[in-house]
């Protein structure tokens, strides 16, 4: 099949080059000539794990990018593909704005496409978006009628940071948010080499149902985390092992042992966001979402509470604290709502001299932006040298490696907010459930 693909952002990037691997002929569509440059000379715009591979094998051959959404009249997809970004409004509430430019970009070349094009929206959209605002821009612009001339479809994603290509290839479920049978045939065909090889679960429904199970899905993680992060908070202060508790909650089935790590909190560019829009969109629905605004307050507490453990051994102002890991999670380059950001703001606030690490050049690159003032070194020793006290903020694998060099602090006060670190004898380890 051909698929165009508007947007070559993080997922955009990712679904095109995995789109690829599958068999498809893909373009993509960006506005960035810089980025479109990088993607056909097969380069990925992001730090992504497989990422490079699949563009290397695939660019110039059977995936291309484009500035221009004329050229898609010309490639005839049968599905398009908008993966553009619905950043969050002061009040959390998304923007739409780029996702409607796209759309209006789109359905003024969409009526020269031939065949029944399948205009599928794979970016994070609160319910009514994809019917209510998509696709009467899609008409207005195209002067054809959603099921009649196109068809629309909503297929969030699911993708981790970090391990994206591989939640593509092997996906927990597949949803398909569909109003017209011709739509739904096109998204059956378009994965039809993932769901043939193997057993996917495929779930068929409305355009807003599918809408809301990108959000339900992302917030019952996120509560999940705060709640075992509570949960941690109050092992914390009964000296019992929040690890051996969660260890053994997570046998029920009910339960399951996944996100049980309790620690600093999440962040990313998902969960942050997209339980913001979910409890903003409830309160314009006239609901009041207690919980998952508690869940924030947990999140948002998280770092405070690291902060606060140090304050309990050490006067940090005038002193030199090491702050490891920049990143939001390991594996990615990404500082968004990164744990990090309201550490170094803390420590800055008490007059702390930060520095910091993280294995990831990218990551720190990010960061240097934000604090220019923060010294970034090249790695562990360096940065726990002379430390007065060190903040373990992201479970990079290299630091739970990390041992003797804690002994180069001036004084060795370390605050694990990963459970990453293993106590010993000549440190002052607390972490945030232990």
């Amino acid at each position: 099949m051909k698929i165009g693909i508007v947007g070559s952002g993080y997922v955009g990037t990712t679904i095109a080059a995995c789109f690829a691997d599958l068999g498809h002929e893909v373009m993509n569509v960006d506005v960035d000539e810089s980025v479109v440059t990088a993607l056909n000379d097969g380069e990925a715009p992001i730090d992504e794990p497989g990422l490079d591979d699949l563009l290397d094998r695939y660019a110039g051959e059977t995936l291309y990018a484009t500035t221009e959404y004329e050229d898609l009249v010309d490639f005839a997809p049968d599905a398009i593909f908008l993966a553009l970004p619905t950043p969050a409004q002061e009040d959390g509430s998304i923007d739409t704005a780029i996702i409607e430019a796209g759309a209006e970009s789109l359905g003024r070349i969409l009526a020269d496409v031939d065949g029944y094009p399948t205009v599928v929206v794979k970016s994070t959209v609160v319910p009514g978006t994809t019917e209510e605002i998509v696709g009467p821009i899609l008409e207005r612009e195209s002067g054809g009628e959603v099921g009649v001339d196109f068809g629309l479809a909503m297929n969030p994603e699911f993708l981790r940071e970090g391990s994206a290509v591989s939640d593509f290839t092997d996906p927990d479920k597949l949803v398909f948010g569909t109003s017209d049978d011709r739509a739904r045939e096109t998204l059956e065909a378009v994965y039809a080499p993932l769901t043939d090889d193997r057993e996917v679960p495929v779930v068929d429904t409305g355009v807003r149902e599918a809408e809301l199970i990108k959000y339900a899905n992302n917030a019952f993680l996120a509560a999940k985390v705060s709640l075992i992060n509570e949960i941690g908070n109050i092992c914390k202060a009964y000296g019992v092992d929040a690890y051996e508790v969660a260890d053994a909650i997570g046998l029920d089935d009910r339960i399951g042992e996944q996100f049980l790590r309790s620690g600093v909190g999440w962040g990313g560019s998902c969960f942050p966001k997209d339980v913001d829009a979910l409890v903003a969109a409830a309160r314009d629905a006239g609901y009041d979402p207690q919980l998952l605004q508690a869940a924030i307050d947990v999140n948002d507490r998280q770092p405070e509470r690291m902060l606060d453990l140090m304050d309990d051994h050490v006067d940090v102002e005038g002193e030199r604290v090491a702050v490891l890991g920049l990143a939001f999670k390991p594996g990615t380059d990404d500082i968004r709502n990164s744990r990090a950001i309201p550490i170094i703001e803390g420590l800055q606030a008490r007059g702390a001299e930060v520095i910091a690490y993280d294995p990831n050049d990218g990551a720190k690159a990010a960061m240097r932006e934000r604090f220019p003032d923060v010294e970034y070194l090249a790695g562990p020793s360096p940065t726990l040298s002379g430390a007065h006290a060190a903040l373990i903020v992201t479970d990079w694998p290299e630091f739970a490696d990390l041992d003797l060099e804690f002994d180069l602090m001036s004084n060795s006060v370390v605050i694990d907010g990963r459970r990453i670190v293993d106590r010993r004898e000549g440190i002052t380890y607390e972490g945030l459930t232990w």
